[in-house]
């Protein structure tokens, strides 16, 4: 082999074995710097492995190891997952939030960890009520933190109802943004043409920008679809109320 071609070939095998030990570093950890400290320790003066077998070799001695660590970084978000869950059904949503976070790293394109974020935001904005001198701006920093988790959960699943009732009841209740909450609980309604609660909610929006019939008839709506005698009464109270307003 030439001089040139036995340099280029040195080369290829520096650079790929660099991407290699960049790939398997970067994820963090004792466990994957030393796997990266082991590849590049085959070659005899502790460098890259010489030749494209070397090469082979220190890919086929660690590539199960790195197929366990990525099995392994799974497997943890899923703990960090149901760790978030147990924390909020125990009102613990701080450190809910911080679970939450820390199970999205580990897989970032999972809505339903938006969205319960997005339900944990919400709560930990509305339990700020002025300890601090910040308290105003944490609030508002925790209610854009609950409305960009759930547009994340949406954009990443489009029929994915929790997040558009939870965005609707964020921009009703608590925003004092109806109009932009009306076409998520419908297509909510859409996807979902039972959702009891999320017609509440709808029907509060369109009160709020001025639809009046259509919230009547979406409470005529509930009315003839539920069961439950509190549901039906408190249909019924909202009509009266929106009929006083429209005729005084």
């Amino acid at each position: 082999m030439s001089k040139l071609k036995r340099f280029l070939v040195g080369s290829c095998i520096v650079l790929v074995i660099a991407s290699l030990v960049f790939l398997v570093a970067r994820d963090g950890g004792r466990n994957n710097r030393e796997l990266a400290r082991r590849i590049a320790e085959l070659s005899p003066r502790g460098g890259p492995p010489e030749g494209i077998d070397g090469l082979r070799k220190a890919i086929a001695l660690y590539e199960d190891q790195i197929e366990k660590n990525v099995r392994e970084g799974a497997q943890t978000g899923v703990y960090w997952k149901i760790l978030a869950i147990r924390l909020a059904d125990r009102d613990m949503h701080y450190d809910a939030l911080a679970a939450l976070e820390k199970a999205i790293r580990f897989n970032a394109q999972d809505p339903v960890l938006y969205n319960l974020t997005g339900v944990s935001a919400g709560v930990v904005a509305k339990s700020i009520v002025g300890f601090s001198a910040n308290a105003e701006k944490e609030r508002e920093q925790y209610f854009k933190l609950a409305e960009s988790s759930y547009l994340r959960a949406i954009e990443l699943d489009s029929t994915y109802t929790k997040p558009m009732y939870g965005l609707g009841v964020l921009y009703v209740f608590e925003l004092g943004r109806p109009g932009e909450a009306i076409p998520y609980l419908e297509q909510n309604l859409r996807l979902y043409s039972s959702d009891i609660p999320a017609m509440f909610v709808l029907a509060r929006a369109y009160a709020m920008t001025g639809s009046f019939q259509q919230a009547i008839d979406l409470y005529d709506r509930i009315i003839s679809r539920t069961r439950d005698q509190k549901t039906k009464e408190e249909a019924l109270r909202n009509i009266e109320i929106i009929q006083r307003a429209i005729y005084g």
